[in-house]
Parts: C-alpha cells; structure tokens; sequence
C-alpha cells in the first residue's frame, strides 16, 4: 500500500484571480468512481501489455452473418466477452482475487465479465454472469440490455459486483492504446480501441491489408508476470481468429 502523508498538500489556489470560472458538485457516482479507480491506482502496481487482434477474416465472418441473420446481428464486444473467458479458463490465475493485506490468492470458479459503460453520470461497469454457459447471442442480448439500464435508469450494487475480469471499449471513439485501470479486487482489465487498418506483408513479403484491434491489457504485477500477460492476450487473439459464425 502506497503511503500518502508524505504527499503535498492538494494546490489552494484562487482559480478566479486568473479569470471567469464556473464550479459544479462532482456528481455522486463521479465521486464513487472517482475514489474507487484513486484506490486502485495506489493500491496496485500497474503494467499494460499492448497488442494487435487480427480480426480480417473475424470480420469477414462477421459481416456475412450478420448480413444473412439481420434480426440476430453479433457485435464484436459480445464475441470478446466470450474470447476472455476461454482465455481466463486457459490461464485461470487472470481470474483470481489477491487479498486486501496480499497474502492469499483466491481462484474464481466462476465467469463474471465486466462491461464499462460511458453514462452521462460517470461510469458503471455492470457484470454478466456466468459467461461460460451463455453463447455469443445471449450475450450481445444481455449486454444490449444492461448498458441501455445503466444509461437510463442505473444500475444496482448488485448489478456491478462480483466480477472476475473487466473489458473497457473505447473503440466507437477511437485511440490506438491506452492504460485502464484494473476494478479490484481483480487482477487484469482488457483496453479495447479502435480497429485499424495496416498493409502487412504476406507470405511472399507482399503488402496486404489487415484489420488490426488494438487491446490493451492492464495487469496486477504483484499477481501476473508480463509472460502471462502477453500469452493471455495472445489467447484472445487467437480464440477471435479461429471463431467460426454457425
């Protein structure tokens, strides 16, 4: 645990005597979060391990059915969620919880995956449980539904506890990378941005154009070791090259 006393005290300055301002209340939810993501910040020793998905033919596939199955379109967080637990079940340290004094390390039998959701009070992350069992329609169901909750009528404390591992999507804004900050007591959050178009060469060393994701995987250093964290990522990746839309 960081030690705070010895830090400066926060700046007391007259923002006014510089020129016109306006001061609001934070909004209590900003507040909540804002308190939780300083505690998680200080609290655990952060790494991101950045790299790219190629999701061409992911893609491909994709597009062509939800061209042939219009009423039953899959989005590609809906296919991440379900690419995160084959990875947690692969590597089930990632889906672990270490100890508030750091001593015991508690393996999950579980699969609660996370979502962070952009509402106009701040941001929730509500949890879906028990992605394992649920296929990818279920899930982008489910998904749909809660972020519309979260935005319009919010969501409970029960709705937003008991997650294993936590995925942060910028990619309808954009970025290349980014660093998000691990919601203990879990170990690892997944960054998502962006999908990128890049010529890479094939085969012969021709150009060819790929579609490239970009993810950004914030781990608990104390917990996972950068090998981990770049195999784990490596999972996510190859579970989306290999999925098959039937």
């Amino acid at each position: 645990m960081s030690n705070l006393n010895n830090l400066l005290p926060w700046p007391a300055d007259d923002l006014s005597s510089y020129g016109p301002v306006e001061a609001k209340p934070l909004g209590k939810t900003q507040q909540y979060v804002a308190r939780a993501m300083h505690r998680n910040w200080v609290s655990i020793p952060h790494v991101t391990h950045h790299d790219d998905a190629d999701i061409t033919v992911f893609e491909q596939r994709r597009k062509a059915w939800n061209a042939a199955h219009p009423e039953h379109k899959r989005s590609l967080l809906s296919a991440l969620v379900k690419a995160s637990v084959a990875a947690l079940q692969r590597y089930p340290r990632f889906n672990s919880a270490l100890s508030a004094d750091g001593t015991t390390l508690t393996s999950r039998q579980y699969f609660h995956i996370g979502i962070a959701v952009d509402v106009p009070a701040g941001l929730l992350v509500p949890v879906l449980r028990d992605c394992d069992s649920k296929g990818i329609d279920a899930i982008g169901e489910e998904v749909a539904r809660i972020s519309e909750k979260a935005r319009s009528k919010g969501l409970s404390m029960a709705e937003m506890s008991g997650g294993c591992f936590t995925l942060s999507s910028l990619g309808h804004i954009g970025g290349t990378g980014f660093t998000p900050i691990i919601n203990a007591p879990e170990v690892a959050i997944l960054g998502i941005c962006r999908t990128q178009d890049r010529f890479l060469p094939d085969g012969e060393g021709k150009p060819v154009l790929r579609q490239l994701l970009p993810l950004s995987l914030s781990y608990d250093h104390r917990v996972i070791n950068g090998a981990d964290a770049a195999r784990f990522v490596r999972a996510i990746a190859e579970w989306l090259e290999a999925y098959e839309f039937a």
